[in-house]
């Protein structure tokens, strides 16, 4: 875990704190977090969307 959050009571991170610099980290690694996320979200939603629509057409049919 890396420990770069800012504290309300000191205004610096623990990192800062121990090392006098700011933390460099090579890899975003929140923004995977949200893509990984996104992506399920995404695919969760297109099956929604494909069982709402086979639905939809059962019902148009039925009304016919």
């Amino acid at each position: 875990m890396i420990n770069n959050k800012v504290y309300l009571a000191t205004k610096i991170s623990l990192f800062m704190a121990n090392y006098d610099r700011e933390l460099r980290i090579g890899v975003d690694i929140w923004r995977k977090r949200k893509v990984k996320k996104t992506t399920k979200f995404t695919k969760r939603m297109k099956k929604v969307q494909k069982e709402a629509e086979t639905v939809l057409r059962r019902a148009q049919k039925e009304m016919k």
